[in-house]
């Protein structure tokens, strides 16, 4: 009892971790649609910008300016730090004509914040010294805090120095207690800070039960919640969580590309979590993407802190790019080799079919001969006819080898050709996109297994528009042996199904599995599953159902 409920236990845990997986990799997927339809979502968000800066140009009136410039700062403050900071700025100036302090320490307050999110500390520490705390009211006295204990926590985790360090957390643990004082505890600032404190003092449980309340109110839509699911992730990351944690950060990542969110942070830490699993090209674009929201948020900090994480992604894909290329080098000198080895197996069968050709011509030579005889020796007709039929049958049989060979020959002679084509406009194509070192797109092109998938098709296309041209009533006389039940049916006209298609190598006599198998790229098994499904549908003895099947038929005269 005891090893079967460890063994559903195990079963059901292989069961969720492989729908996980699953689940996860399906994100990966919707992470890349995004940033490819990235400039899509960039061009919307520019356009609520540009309404919101249309109207604040075209107002006139101090307060209604104030409230713009602040709702501007908000699109801004992940999209453009700089347009975030001077909106920030204008508010400050029209709350100045409006002659209230409380909105204009705010303002500083925000600046303050937005600074010290970019490495710009004695600024921010500049704007927050220039604030009188009692101007504040309720949501300035919030922002207030909130900036101090960014500001010092930054500091802290930056700075070379152990004494200065133990002195900056100092001060951001007193402004978290003052925060706590004063902040709502259902608002997003406190539970992102909460759950903070409580993963770095190991209390995974309440934060757990804090960020599930935050998933409830957030919608999933905005931009707190890629913010909410990165938190989440801190907690499972935490817990060496790693497929749950890589979900939630995937989450985060994907709501921030659709959001055209600048200021990017989960989708850094989700390529370099990408880049230590082995996933070299996910990891690789994402880093990019990641440098490139950088670059156009526009602070020297983001690039900074990016860099080491791309170089070392860089020169990962690099070498991975360098391996493939290699191996890519193999293949179209096995492909070759391969090649020069079918022209020699064609010259061969060319030989044959000379060889078949002069033994026919002998055989219908002797033909003439004993019929000659048999109209001169009366007494020799029945043994003489006896004779005769059999060797009518047997050069009825190299005929019909003569002209199945003959048209498989010329069709194959055909195939080798455009091969031949084929290979030499993919290696212009790989010397072209080598040279042009456009290594990105030759790996997806080398990739892809498009180019075999499509070759197989035609070989199969070819293979049945040949056999059912040696052999038009096949699939009639085929079904014939069968039970109504059990007739095969095509789909498409001129198309044999993988069963026809099996039964029609054993009427050119290959009945081999394993060669069967090797033409139709199935295993051994499979094939003689379908051997075995077919004969089971025979009216007659199953075991001289093959042997029926050889016998169907006769070729029809080449055109």
């Amino acid at each position: 009892m005891i090893r079967l409920s460890l063994f559903i236990a195990i079963f059901l845990s292989s069961l969720l971790a492989q729908a996980q997986g699953t689940d996860l990799q399906d994100l990966y997927r919707q992470v890349d649609e995004a940033i490819d339809h990235s400039p899509e979502y960039v061009a919307d968000y520019e356009r609520e910008i540009a309404g919101l800066r249309k109207e604040y140009e075209q107002t006139t009136d101090h307060e209604r300016k104030c409230q713009l410039a602040c709702s501007l700062y908000g699109k801004y403050r992940s999209f453009l730090n700089d347009s975030a900071i001077a909106y920030l700025d204008r508010a400050e100036e029209h709350a100045r004509h409006l002659r209230r302090p409380d909105i204009m320490a705010n303002c500083r307050a925000l600046k303050a914040f937005q600074c010290s999110t970019v490495g710009l500390y004695n600024e921010a520490l500049f704007f927050l010294a220039s604030i009188d705390k009692h101007q504040l009211d309720s949501t300035g006295i919030v922002n207030y805090y909130m900036a101090q204990m960014h500001v010092y926590g930054e500091l802290g985790y930056y700075t070379q120095i152990p004494s200065m360090r133990e002195s900056f957390f100092q001060k951001e643990r007193l402004y978290c207690d003052s925060l706590y004082a004063v902040i709502s505890h259902d608002s997003q600032d406190y539970m992102m800070r909460r759950i903070s404190q409580l993963v770095g003092q190991k209390q995974w449980k309440e934060a757990i039960e804090i960020s599930d309340k935050w998933m409830k109110v957030v919608p999933t839509d905005s931009r707190n919640y890629a913010i909410a699911c990165y938190y989440r992730w801190l907690i499972c990351n935490s817990q060496m969580q790693r497929d749950e944690a890589n979900y939630w950060l995937a989450k985060s990542a994907l709501s921030d590309v659709r959001n055209a969110v600048m200021d990017q942070a989960s989708l850094s830490a989700l390529a370099e979590a990408l880049n230590e699993a082995g996933d070299y090209d996910r990891s690789y674009k994402y880093i990019r993407f990641t440098w490139e929201c950088s670059r156009h948020f526009n602070t020297t900090m983001r690039v900074w802190q990016i860099a080491p994480i791309l170089n070392v992604i860089d020169s990962n894909y690099k070498t991975q790019l360098s391996r493939n290329t290699s191996v890519l080098i193999g293949s179209i000198a096995v492909v070759s080799t391969l090649a020069f080895l079918l022209l020699g197996v064609l010259f061969f069968l060319r030989r044959r079919n000379k060889q078949l050709t002069t033994a026919r011509q002998a055989i219908e030579c002797s033909n003439a001969k004993l019929v000659e005889a048999n109209a001169q020796l009366a007494t020799k007709t029945g043994e003489l006819s006896m004779l005769n039929a059999r060797l009518s049958a047997l050069n009825d049989q190299l005929s019909e080898s003569n002209r199945v060979k003959e048209e498989y020959i010329g069709r194959f002679m055909s195939l080798c050709s455009q091969y031949i084509n084929k290979l030499d406009d993919y290696r212009k194509m790989v010397n072209k996109k080598m040279k042009n070192k456009d290594l990105e797109e030759l790996f997806r092109i080398t990739k892809s297994t498009e180019l075999k998938e499509k070759e197989l098709e035609e070989l199969y296309e070819n293979f049945d528009s040949v056999f059912l041209h040696l052999f038009p009533n096949f699939i009639d006389d085929f079904n014939a042996l069968l039970l109504p039940e059990a007739q095969i049916h095509l789909k498409t006209e001129n198309r044999l199904t993988t069963d026809l298609r099996i039964f029609a190598l054993i009427r050119l006599g290959i009945e081999d599995s394993s060669k069967i198998a090797e033409f139709l790229h199935y295993s051994v098994n499979t094939i003689y599953n379908y051997r075995a499904r077919i004969k089971n549908g025979a009216k007659n003895n199953r075991e001289d159902f093959e042997n029926s099947v050889k016998n169907l038929g006769v070729p029809q005269h080449l055109s």
